[in-house]
């Protein structure tokens, strides 16, 4: 089935907060309705597997590993109506343009992404995708400190929050990351 009208959907929010689960469950609706669907990563996201998004919880759905945004314009089907992308804040600059463009053409784009980095600062494409979707969803997680609605990661080493002047992208799970409420956010300069 074809849409009459393309999208673009955003699902965001801290790690934990079930962004990729919003989206398989996304994805695997319009598979139910038997909709052609193709999903996209980055290629630098090998958590739990390297074709498949997958949730901390254990949800997956297959998917293409790519390195950069444009590769998501050479590999979408002609007959494709979906296009879900996965940990979108990975991505360069282009993805935005990629999602306007299959929009345009009439697919329903799903981005899930985070919102912010571990510094509680906008992550990369996310604040312009968010812009220029029709829908956003933000999802909150449960603080690790407090047991209040999380709406920011927390990344920490040893055992201790991240400086300010830490790298932005580094891949990883509850190992490294939790998710905090703004109280009890930290990130020392």
């Amino acid at each position: 089935m074809r849409h009459t009208h393309g999208s673009i959907e955003v699902v965001c929010g801290s790690m934990f907060s079930g962004k990729t689960d919003e989206l398989i469950r996304r994805l695997v609706r319009a598979t139910i309705a038997k909709q052609k669907v193709q999903v996209f990563k980055p290629a630098i996201d090998i958590r739990y597997a390297v074709e498949k998004v997958a949730s901390h919880t254990g949800s997956t759905f297959d998917a293409i590993p790519v390195e950069r945004s444009a590769e998501i314009r050479l590999k979408v089907d002609s007959d494709t109506t979906v296009v879900g992308i996965d940990e979108a804040q990975f991505f360069d600059d282009e993805v935005v343009a990629v999602a306007k463009e299959l929009a345009a053409r009439g697919v329903r784009v799903i981005v899930a992404g985070l919102d912010t980095d571990f510094r509680g600062e906008p992550f990369g494409s996310m604040p312009i995708l968010m812009a220029e979707a029709e829908n956003v969803a933000k999802l909150h997680a449960i603080c690790m400190v407090c047991g209040d609605d999380a709406s920011r990661t927390q990344r920490l080493v040893n055992d201790r929050p991240a400086r300010y002047d830490d790298p932005v992208v580094i891949v990883g799970a509850s190992e490294m990351y939790e998710a905090r409420c703004r109280q009890h956010h930290e990130v020392p300069r």
